[in-house]
């Protein structure tokens, strides 16, 4: 712990004194506002701070959208619209549409084998015992 806070200290005496300021009213809102734009509504965007969404509302096909487990159901929607609308566009002979959109249905197929990959299946470990550790203390050299 001494030595943590030991680098702590030592970091900040080499950094500007105004990053360790008390962040302005204007400062503190941006902060706030990037947390609730990062919420949309197949997940959870995880791009940092300050940082450009430079996928803007296409989400689906970004790799920093963390899908939410409760939004599965419209993530389906938005892959089987997506076949339909390649099926148009092929129809129709929108050639630029269609490589568009492969491009957000492989971003859909994505996301959806995140979730199946996710999902944790629970190991019972059961409780450790006290006399097991303590035998395990003992028998490493400790004594009582």
């Amino acid at each position: 712990m001494e030595a943590h806070r030991a680098f702590i200290a030592r970091r900040r005496a080499s950094r500007p004194s105004e990053e360790y300021r008390t962040p302005t009213e204007k400062e503190w809102d941006a902060f706030l506002a990037h947390f609730e734009k990062r919420k949309v509504s197949i997940g959870t965007c995880g791009r940092a701070l300050s940082t450009p969404w430079v996928h803007e509302h296409a989400c689906v096909r970004c790799s920093l959208l963390r899908p939410d487990p409760a939004q599965r159901g419209r993530l389906e929607e938005i892959r089987d619209n997506l076949v339909a609308r390649i099926a148009e566009a092929e129809h129709e002979g929108w050639l630029g549409e269609v490589e568009g959109l492969r491009v957000s249905l492989a971003g859909a197929e994505e996301k959806l084998a995140q979730l199946d990959n996710g999902r944790a299946i629970a190991v019972q470990l059961g409780m450790p015992t006290m006399a097991r550790g303590v035998a395990n203390y003992q028998r490493s050299g400790h004594q009582q």
